[in-house]
């Protein structure tokens, strides 16, 4: 790999597919891990075909270790690609698998065998080379993959979805793996997904991706912290709301405004999580802000709690234990009241 530039990946894709238009701007360093997230849809595929070299770009540029390979067809392209199904060949062994990519940039067999050997080793697979795909498990063939697109010494490894078909055990396991293998990769990494922990567990940085379009980017904090989409409050579990701040208040619905103790001028964001959500039968003594009249919609098992929506002047999500919901006599229609601490409301800039 040549001298790597502070950016190792510099990239604009736009591709378009049908009615569905992707636009989206891609930067990543030496050594980072950026995971595109987004719902189904939303262009995460297309934007690794893109850089595959496997879908067209209509306009924009890919710039990868100081050249441009737009052009390049998918074979000359120094990229390493970890399918969501792995797509070994069915008819070679492990160890011929891993193989593949250096014999096919012109190492010879012994060669590329030894090479093959190193990085099953390193996966934790020395002893199942003589396997054939059918023969391995599923995470066994997930680390054949890894080992098969690291073998060629990609500059740019992008992972398409790489423990979606794993078990909940076996992805637990080998999300740890993938983690220690990822922080030992010098390029650059591109994991596509739409699970939200395989995000914040194998990324440096997220790139929030609908509709073909970056809606937000950040490291997990400052997404967690700060949603600026429906979807991606929905994903960090937040309550998220839109309106116009007014130092520590923010006006989000008619005649409903949110109190916090951030400070926000013009239009704004107000986030809170269920957790800070209160529910009473009566209107609470006092008149504490941020209250107001709710009737409840549904009522779904989340964890050991329960996981309550309600309509009103805003939709709102509560989690409360099942013996404050005992005491709620809670079913649908029930009027109940809304109670939200200013000390855990977040509000920011929209």
């Amino acid at each position: 790999m040549a001298d790597s530039p502070v950016t190792l990946l510099d990239a604009r894709l736009v591709v378009r597919r049908g009615e569905f238009r992707l636009d989206i701007g891609l930067r990543i360093e030496p050594g980072e891990t950026v995971a595109l997230l987004g719902p189904n849809g939303a262009g995460k595929t297309t934007a690794l075909r893109a850089l595959a070299g496997l879908a067209p770009l209509q306009d924009g540029h890919l710039v990868l270790d100081g050249r441009d390979i737009s052009e390049l067809p998918p074979e000359e392209r120094p990229i390493g690609v970890v399918f969501q199904d792995y797509l070994l060949f069915p008819h070679l062994s492990a160890r011929d698998n891993v193989a593949f990519g250096p014999r096919r940039h012109g190492m010879d067999r012994r060669s590329a065998h030894a090479v093959a050997d190193r990085w099953l080793e390193r996966v934790g697979l020395a002893e199942h080379g003589r396997r054939k795909p059918r023969n391995l498990s599923g995470g066994q063939a997930q680390r054949v993959a890894l080992a098969r697109a690291l073998a060629v010494d990609p500059v740019l490894l992008l992972l398409d979805e790489p423990l979606a078909a794993l078990d909940a055990r076996t992805r637990l396991e080998t999300r740890g793996e993938l983690r220690r293998h990822l922080a030992a990769h010098p390029g650059a990494t591109l994991l596509v997904t739409h699970d939200p922990l395989d995000a914040l567990v194998l990324a440096d940085r997220l790139v929030i991706v609908e509709e073909g379009r970056v809606v937000q980017e950040g490291d997990a904090a400052t997404i967690t912290a700060r949603p600026r989409t429906d979807y991606v409050a929905r994903l960090v579990g937040l309550n998220l709301y839109r309106g116009r701040g007014d130092g520590h208040s923010v006006a989000i619905a008619d005649g409903l405004a949110l109190t916090s103790t951030d400070t926000v001028e013009g239009d704004a964001f107000v986030a809170f999580p269920p957790s800070a959500v209160a529910l009473h039968p009566h209107r609470p003594e006092g008149s504490p802000r941020n209250t107001w009249a709710a009737v409840l919609a549904d009522v779904q098992r989340h964890g050991d709690n329960l996981r309550v929506r309600l309509d009103g002047p805003i939709s709102v999500a509560a989690d409360i234990t099942p013996a404050a919901a005992a005491q709620l006599h809670l079913e649908p229609g029930r009027e109940l009241w809304v109670a939200v601490k200013a000390a855990e409301t977040r509000a920011y800039r929209a």
